[in-house]
């Protein structure tokens, strides 16, 4: 929580709001559609979320700060047992837990793992949000809602399809209804926790993992080296890729070089939104054997639980 905590006022509603669930039921574009805007990554990619990143979404009448958290599955590495750390250490300080399940994908014991640890959780609001609704048919819609009754008991339950902000509003309004009056934790101009070289490496992992396919996305990481601001509209930026083999290092160069590129083209688009200016952007690929491993890398690289 921020140190700088203005005063609460009277009628003023405030609190934390933790998304949870497996890999990839959409919990970061739900964040994004709940922001309006991007701010966290997205792929069709399992565990794309690597860190906690917290949205501030500030209204006349309330604050509420949207938890996005890495997706809870079985570890495989360092990394995804430091990932399932940071996601369930979010349960502990938070006035609403929303475990999102998908719509199109069968209830399993993943989902009843992740559910368990929401229950245990001390949120006084709890509520179970299906996802991706415009993937499923109404049948398949009723039935993951029947079946979502092995989940346990929650407090309300919501459809969401965040790509077509359906549901968004209305999740965004229940959570404001179900916060205890509180400050303003933190500045109203203030919308999201993340550094800006913290959000240029995701922007730039992003690019990878969309544009590459198979060993690559799991085994990559980015680090921001270096940030120069050569005038008011023009930024110079120094990154390393970071993966694992030297055959992953050619994939994510490319032929000629045309995917390291391109994954440089895209990633800049973002940077130069989020930034205001003209970027520049040098990106270098190394290989670090098993880094995921290595828990001195995964502190450096920010992944380590708070």
């Amino acid at each position: 929580m921020d140190s700088n905590t203005t005063a609460q006022h009277e009628g003023f509603k405030s609190g934390f709001v933790a998304l949870v669930g497996r890999p990839s039921v959409g919990k970061s574009t739900l964040l994004n559609a709940c922001y309006g805007g991007k701010i966290a990554i997205t792929s069709k990619v399992a565990q794309t979320t690597r860190k906690r990143l917290r949205a501030v979404i500030t209204s006349d009448t309330s604050q509420i700060i949207l938890v996005d958290t890495p997706g809870l599955h079985k570890p495989q590495d360092a990394l995804g047992k430091t990932l399932n750390q940071t996601a369930l250490l979010e349960l502990n300080d938070v006035e609403v837990v929303a475990l999102l399940v998908d719509a199109t994908a069968p209830i399993g014991r993943g989902d009843m793992w992740v559910a368990k640890h929401v229950h245990a959780s001390s949120a006084a609001y709890k509520i179970l949000v299906l996802t991706k609704a415009d993937k499923a048919t109404q049948a398949q819609v009723k039935a993951q809602l029947e079946a979502s009754s092995m989940l346990g008991s929650f407090d309300d339950t919501l459809v969401v399809c965040a790509t077509q902000q359906f549901g968004v509003s209305e999740f965004l309004h229940r959570i404001e209804d179900h916060l205890p009056e509180g400050p303003h934790w933190f500045f109203d101009d203030m919308d999201v926790d993340a550094t800006d070289e913290e959000l240029m490496s995701e922007f730039i992992r992003e690019k990878i993992l969309n544009l590459t396919h198979d060993e690559i996305p799991h085994s990559v990481a980015v680090h921001i080296d270096d940030v120069v601001w050569r005038s008011k509209k023009l930024c110079s930026i120094r990154a390393t890729i970071m993966v694992e083999r030297a055959g992953q290092k050619a994939i994510i160069i490319g032929k000629k070089a045309t995917l390291i590129k391109e994954i440089g083209m895209q990633a800049r688009r973002d940077i130069e939104k989020l930034v205001g200016a003209q970027v520049f952007l040098d990106l270098v690929v190394r290989v670090y054997p098993k880094w995921r491993n290595d828990q001195n890398e995964i502190r450096r690289l920010g992944y380590e639980a708070e």
